[in-house]
């Protein structure tokens, strides 16, 4: 029963960091959670991309075109109040704009958004909600939910292969996300990797291809400009996989409608 209990603190925990979403209150808060509750960040990518699915269906059913695509990108930049989005931007500005490692964390540690950043946060969501605009209503519900399980698992992967960098003191991570284990991994990649079950074998597999190059380019390349990760090169990963997904299920759907 206490194991149990200590289950649900930790996904509330979970929702509590990635989202806006009410919760209950978490009594007794403890500075390891965040990391501890790392192995349901796919569990919330469920809840969102569902809810994300929930709207682009319905729309779907009222008008045709990018609008679905739309307002579903729309509610889940408000779920979670662009988190993501936000760490995505600050990666592009340090990654484009630092001469050397201190820089660029100094130029991401900025709440100001730069060139690069605006220019990959409009790129990215432009991408994003044309690949979504292009598919059904049945397989761009798929896809949401699918796609936002599986970027979160790409962030748990990314926190499991490179160590953190940056000043804890200033990171948005407190304390930075460490010490995950291969059962913790393990756990959200297996929840991260459930819904692709629900797609066809062509959709899910092109979209997890190209979701996972895309992901694994940008930290392989955060590895060797910056030394590993941050919080913000995290939501980056998240939102490269995403539009990654998005396009190979776009893209798989082309082919073989």
């Amino acid at each position: 029963m206490r194991f149990l209990a200590r289950q649900i603190q930790l996904f509330i925990c979970a929702v509590q960091f990635l989202t806006r979403m009410p919760t209950p209150t978490l009594h007794g808060f403890e500075a390891d959670w965040i990391s501890r509750s790392a192995r349901y960040f796919p569990l919330v990518g469920l809840l969102v991309g569902g809810i994300c699915a929930a709207v682009f269906w319905a729309a779907s059913q009222l008008w045709s075109g990018w609008l679905p695509a739309l307002l579903a990108i729309a509610v889940g930049v408000l779920v979670t109040g662009a988190f993501h989005e936000d760490g995505l931007a600050d990666t592009a500005d340090g990654l484009g704009g630092g001469g050397d490692p201190r820089r660029r964390l100094e130029i991401m540690k900025d709440s100001r958004i730069g060139t690069y950043g605006a220019l990959v946060l409009l790129l990215s969501l432009a991408l994003k909600a044309a690949a979504l605009a292009s598919l059904p209503a049945a397989p761009g519900a798929w896809a949401l939910v699918a796609g936002h399980a599986a970027a979160r698992g790409a962030s748990v992967v990314t926190m499991r292969s490179l160590g953190y960098v940056g000043a804890l003191e200033v990171s948005k991570w407190k304390p930075a996300p460490a010490n995950l284990s291969w059962p913790e991994t393990l756990v959200a990649v297996g929840s991260a990797g459930a819904p692709l079950l629900f797609g066809s074998w062509q959709a899910a597999g092109l979209a997890l291809v190209v979701g996972a190059a895309m992901a694994a380019l940008l930290a392989l390349t955060a590895r060797r400009l910056l030394g590993g990760y941050t919080g913000d090169v995290l939501g980056g990963v998240e939102q490269v996989f995403e539009l990654g997904f998005m396009l190979g299920a776009a893209a798989a759907f082309a082919v073989t409608s």
